[in-house]
């Protein structure tokens, strides 16, 4: 794999799927899961750009209908399978970890709870390390 590379999130998408959002252009490494996408990072090193999905995994879908139909909140820690928003976590931990900066993003996912909550952890994550440089 060449040294810069771009990071695609999704359980069953393709970049090319993706219409609502304009993603660039580009070759992008496609991980299916959680795990992918950390053993991608943790091989490769940080990519040029990320593209989120948030739910990877039915029981994903099933609680955004839930959150969607009672309190627009989704129980992270029901569930088995990792999410789009923990995987953002992750590399926050790891970017602070490394003393290095958020690399570009995109938010895909069709889950507007799920997507506000990566962007959140994302831009709070770019925030604190933008105040703490020195």
């Amino acid at each position: 794999m060449n040294k810069q590379y771009n990071l695609f999130l999704d359980d069953v998408r393709m970049p090319k799927d993706v219409t609502w959002i304009e993603l660039p252009l580009l070759e992008w490494v496609i991980v299916r899961n959680y795990k992918e996408f950390i053993d991608c990072i943790t091989k490769y090193k940080l990519p040029s750009i990320c593209s989120f999905d948030h739910d990877l995994g039915n029981e994903h879908y099933e609680e955004f209908f839930r959150a969607k139909e009672t309190d627009n909140t989704i129980r992270y820690n029901n569930f088995k399978e990792k999410t789009g928003y923990d995987a953002a976590k992750w590399l926050c931990n790891y970017c602070l970890d490394k003393n290095i900066n958020i690399p570009e993003y995109y938010i895909h996912t069709l889950n507007p709870i799920g997507g506000t909550n990566i962007y959140s952890i994302l831009e709070s994550t770019k925030k604190h390390m933008a105040e703490n440089k020195g």
